[in-house]
């Protein structure tokens, strides 16, 4: 039988009345002839309270126990899912991350899958099973013991099965009714878009789009899973949604097919680096050792004087999330007084807000990056910092002028008619 793969989240699953809904969905594809694994998260605000239940309990939590408590709620739901389904006389089970089983690494509360052997499901599909409903976010280590995947690990557990199990497709259903070109909440002109890129999401998601988990996008795109996102509340059929599919799916690509924007951002500057080779990795080392996800990174080559003499310097500015400036600062810090690098000083912003143009369409097309500056200019949101890849440009502004930017690039682009 032709396989589907279909993702619930937290919000599609927030009450029976929302199981109910999302079950009976499975019950029209396996009425259109598929066997169906469903991946459920837990309902909406449950891995929140059972996050706060374990830090009242032990602040210095035991990571292995907190995996264990925290993994509970998918398997709430999928116990629910599976028997609301038997209601409706469709052979479900549920299955929990060790009975698959879904092997991961050992590092608790961001594991990595290792293998989804397919065995024991295959076998209750051919005894008549229809739909198996496995408890998403969550494995099980070569220790024996549970762990889980991280925020968004539902979406990453999705496609993982969907590329073992060579699934048609996958559906991840969630309460928006697909890709938009840019946040609805921005501007009323926002459209959704058909199809998208593999590239083109990954990007979107890595800059704060928050349809689609980044590594979800990356296994899909590995794998060549076919993602189709589409919302729960929604009646639904083949063309619903938004396909995110391989480059050579789409006809023909517009250049720019949105605007993502990541409010939360800050910039922070290290004043006259001494220039001299590896100080690049004396800087970025200790950063990433404390944890600091550094995204823009841009560096200006001066001079000083010092004893009489000029010295080369540079001036490095990159930028991390706003909640992560104290640990970058200690890290720097620590640096300078490990004699690791010298600077005479740290300068933080911390009211940037960071917004991107992404398209497949750039790589074949100049003038963008000049459109884009040009857009900005005109509504006065002057630029911080500039980054750019093959099918991406973005740009750090301050944050007051975020929407403002968002509204002006959809427009540049016409992405209205997208």
């Amino acid at each position: 039988m032709p396989l589907l793969v279909m993702k619930f989240g937290g919000t599609s699953v927030a009450d029976l009345a929302c199981i109910r809904n999302a079950a009976a969905k499975v019950k029209r594809e396996v009425e259109r002839g598929y066997d169906v694994i469903v991946i459920v998260s837990a309902m909406s605000g449950k891995t929140n309270e059972l996050v706060g239940w374990v830090e009242q309990t032990s602040p210095l939590f035991d990571a292995r126990e907190y995996d264990a408590v925290v993994s509970s709620g998918e398997n709430v739901t999928a116990g629910l899912m599976a028997l609301s389904l038997q209601e409706m006389d469709v052979p479900a089970r549920s299955w929990q991350g060790w009975q698959v089983p879904i092997n991961t690494t050992s590092a608790h509360s961001a594991a990595r899958f290792t293998s989804i052997p397919r065995d024991n499901i295959d076998t209750k599909f051919a005894e008549g099973m229809k739909v198996a409903v496995v408890a998403g976010f969550q494995g099980l280590s070569a220790e024996g013991r549970i762990t889980t995947l991280g925020r968004g690990g539902s979406d990453t557990t999705a496609v993982a099965f969907a590329a073992a199990f060579n699934a048609e497709r996958c559906d991840i259903y969630t309460d928006v009714d697909g890709v938009y070109t840019t946040d609805p909440r921005i501007t009323t002109k926002a459209h959704k878009l058909d199809r998208i890129a593999y590239e083109e999401m990954l990007e979107l998601a890595s800059l704060g789009a928050k349809v689609l988990q980044t590594r979800s996008v990356e296994l899909a795109m590995r794998y060549k899973v076919r993602l189709r996102v589409l919302s729960s509340f929604d009646d639904t059929d083949e063309n619903s949604g938004t396909l995110v599919c391989d480059e050579d799916e789409i006809m023909e690509s517009k250049v720019v097919s949105g605007v993502a924007y990541s409010r939360d951002e800050a910039k922070m500057t290290l004043l006259s680096v001494e220039d001299r080779p590896g100080i690049a990795a004396a800087i970025f080392g200790p950063l990433a050792e404390a944890g600091v996800n550094v995204d823009m990174i841009v560096q200006n080559i001066s001079e000083k004087t010092e004893g009489g003499r000029a010295i080369a310097v540079t001036d490095m500015t990159f930028s991390c999330p706003v909640n992560q400036v104290l640990r970058a600062r200690k890290a720097m810090e620590e640096a300078r007084a490990a004699g690791l690098i010298r600077y005479d000083d740290l300068i933080e912003d911390t009211d940037v807000a960071k917004v991107s143009v992404v398209g497949i369409g750039m790589r074949s097309h100049a003038g963008v990056a000049a459109a884009m500056f040009k857009a900005l200019a005109a509504e006065n949101v002057n630029i911080k910092v500039i980054a750019t890849s093959e099918i991406k440009i973005s740009v750090l502004i301050d944050r007051k002028y975020m929407e403002l930017a968002v509204q002006a690039l959809h427009d540049t682009f016409g992405l209205e008619s997208a």
